[in-house]
């Protein structure tokens, strides 16, 4: 038996329950995992909620990210040895555990000079922000970048890579007190979206140019916003909805600067696994180098997971949040 959060019923973040668990036995192709630091992801919330994703059975331990130490190894698994680092993210869906049974093809290993904390914090936001701005769209020297949530764990690894890219990066955040991490993180001009008006603060920005680019993974809130934001031909990168369900989009709303929109899911980039060592390997290249610096802000004991989604909620996070076995 392992310590894992466990999920009954769809709900608040009291439905986080710290429960006993069987772990079960490894089969052909699985590792054992013991796990040093989970990541808390808005996804994980998503799941518990049943918003826009749904778990396969109830209960369910949520998590889609962490990274540990392999104690066992199954039969038939080539590469993988008790006592290597690895980190995982996405399915199975159960990191907000102890230890865990994961297939030997969808963990990663993880440098000797990455800290488990900075990995299991860095790793699922850093492959999606590897995706979003070398595969999704391809950002060069030169271009105009708008990062909504800029100060959040996504938001403040795009504007550092952006900027180290050679972008001009604009971003947004909710209060005032977030505006020096932007900064710091590589943005060029901050907007306090909750004090000014986005769009006429792009506008001016970009001398009515608009930018080639929008990050953006608010949605409801901001998405008519952000189209209006974009130069003719520009990219609509939508990959998230804190705020809500956006709205259907009339093909006219595109029409218009003849824009692109595109909904990537980080999932579909990294499902073979050469993909998946190739993506994860350069996110933690760019950390060992110092192109991405990693704010783990905010660490709880894995049992106090429903505080950790409460404050994810409540917006009083910026950077990244652990949970530590």
């Amino acid at each position: 038996m392992v310590k894992a959060i466990r999920v009954h019923e769809l709900g608040g973040p009291q439905v986080l329950k710290w429960e006993d668990v069987e772990i079960g036995e490894l089969k052909e192709g699985e590792v054992r995992v013991k796990n040093k630091a989970v990541g808390v992801n808005f996804i994980d919330v998503y799941f518990r909620k049943g918003l826009y994703y749904k778990a396969d059975t109830m209960p369910f331990t949520p998590g889609m990210e962490a990274c540990g130490v392999v104690t066992a190894v199954g039969p038939g698994v080539i590469g993988r040895r008790v006592g290597d680092l690895v980190a995982y993210v996405g399915t199975p869906m159960g990191s907000y555990a102890e230890e865990q049974i994961l297939p030997a093809n969808k963990v990663v290993p993880v440098p000797p000079s990455i800290d488990p904390i900075v990995a299991a914090s860095v790793l699922l936001k850093g492959m999606t922000a590897q995706v979003l701005l070398r595969q999704s769209f391809k950002v060069k020297p030169g271009n105009r970048v708008l990062v909504h949530a800029a100060a959040g764990g996504v938001g403040s690894l795009l504007c550092q890579w952006a900027n180290a890219l050679g972008a001009t990066v604009i971003g947004t955040v909710s209060t005032k007190e977030k505006t020096a991490q932007a900064k710091d993180d590589g943005c060029h001009h901050v907007i306090v979206y909750t004090e000014e008006d986005v769009v006429a603060r792009v506008t001016e920005i970009t001398s009515d140019n608009g930018v080639d680019v929008v990050y953006d993974s608010v949605g409801k809130d901001t998405f008519q916003g952000s189209l209006a934001c974009l130069k003719t031909r520009g990219y609509m990168v939508s990959f998230g909805q804190a705020s809500g369900a956006i709205d259907p989009v009339p093909l006219s709303a595109l029409a218009a600067k003849s824009l692109f929109l595109t909904r990537p899911a980080l999932f579909q980039y990294t499902a073979a696994q050469d993909k998946l060592l190739e993506v994860a390997g350069e996110v933690f290249a760019n950390v060992a180098s110092g192109v991405l610096r990693v704010r783990v802000n905010h660490k709880y004991p894995l049992s106090h997971a429903a505080q950790a989604h409460a404050d994810l909620e409540n917006r009083k996070t910026s950077g990244s949040a652990v949970l530590i076995p």
